[in-house]
């Protein structure tokens, strides 16, 4: 069983003993006795419960468990030198980590067009997307496992007071149709979306809201064949021929490229936000600070 404190110090005997290939010449490489060494490796032994090492003749070679462990020594004690020039402002030779969450319910296309400019940088970062829902991704905003939470709306509840919103942009709604029915529903539009096939968004969505609104404003009543909280799953059905759909004018090239449907209409009045969350109030981050200073021209 993993320790539940792991003394970093220990680990570095460790990964020390393991590069230089024995006991002797770690020590000499530390400065510490040999005896040192061996007092130290045989603690961790004891935290981790098991044996690190296997002596071969007169040298020392990886256990199994040992070798797990040096891939991860490896790995913690590089991000410890990059941390540190990090801190200094010295260059590391690695491309900054970016950790970015995505709403399931924000449509991918326009995630990718707000997340390309900070991919375009002259030394762009290296990129880990995670896409869930809006609670889980801003519980990992808090533990700091994310830089950045891209959403359609802002934080609510306990979130609000320990997160920060940046408005990137907005757009337009349009609203999309299979192409064996586009042309008959462009016709009267928007009175012919009554009684017609929709795929709706989730309910927790601020585009459904907003839509639901709409419908009511208009006296339209869709015939809702099916909701569906992921944005990109509902686009491949209303691909698929299953209905109409929503999704924001910004990107309605490529929907209708991608997906083989046709724009229809766009309802008055409809808008879609997009927010940046972050546990900052002034955006520090090179690719943060890109992403939104690019936002405004990308959503025009």
């Amino acid at each position: 069983m993993l320790p539940a404190s792991l003394n970093f110090h220990h680990l570095h005997y460790f990964w020390t003993v393991a590069r230089e290939g024995s006991i002797a010449s770690a020590a000499r490489a530390l400065g510490v006795s040999q005896p040192t060494i061996s007092a130290q490796l045989r603690l961790l032994e004891r935290q981790f419960g098991d044996r690190l090492f296997d002596r071969r003749g007169r040298g020392l070679v990886l256990t199994e468990i040992g070798q797990v462990a040096l891939r991860y020594a490896d790995e913690i004690f590089a991000l410890g030198r990059e941390l540190e020039s990090t801190v200094q402002g010295r260059p590391t030779g690695r491309p900054v980590r970016f950790a970015v969450g995505i709403s399931d319910a924000l449509p991918k296309l326009t995630s990718y067009r707000l997340l390309r400019p900070a991919l375009e940088q002259p030394d762009p970062p290296r990129l880990l997307l995670r896409v869930g829902t809006v609670d889980a991704l801003l519980a990992d905003l808090a533990a700091h496992r994310l830089d950045l939470v891209l959403t359609d709306a802002p934080a609510s509840g306990s979130f609000r007071a320990r997160a920060y919103h940046h408005l990137l942009g907005e757009s337009a709604v349009t609203i999309f149709a299979p192409s064996a029915m586009a042309a008959r529903l462009r016709r009267g539009f928007p009175r012919s979306l009554e009684g017609a096939p929709f795929l709706l968004h989730g309910e927790h969505t601020a585009l459904r809201r907003s839509l639901d609104h709409w419908f009511a404003q208009e006296d339209i009543r869709p015939l809702s064949v099916a909701e569906v909280d992921d944005g990109a799953i509902l686009q491949v059905l209303g691909g698929a021929g299953l209905g109409c759909f929503a999704a924001p004018s910004v990107v309605e090239r490529e929907i209708e490229r991608q997906y083989g449907v046709k724009a229809i209409g766009r309802p008055a009045g409809v808008r879609e936000r997009f927010y940046a969350i972050s546990v900052e109030r002034k955006l520090k981050h090179p690719a943060v600070v890109a992403l939104s200073e690019a936002a405004r021209s990308t959503l025009a």
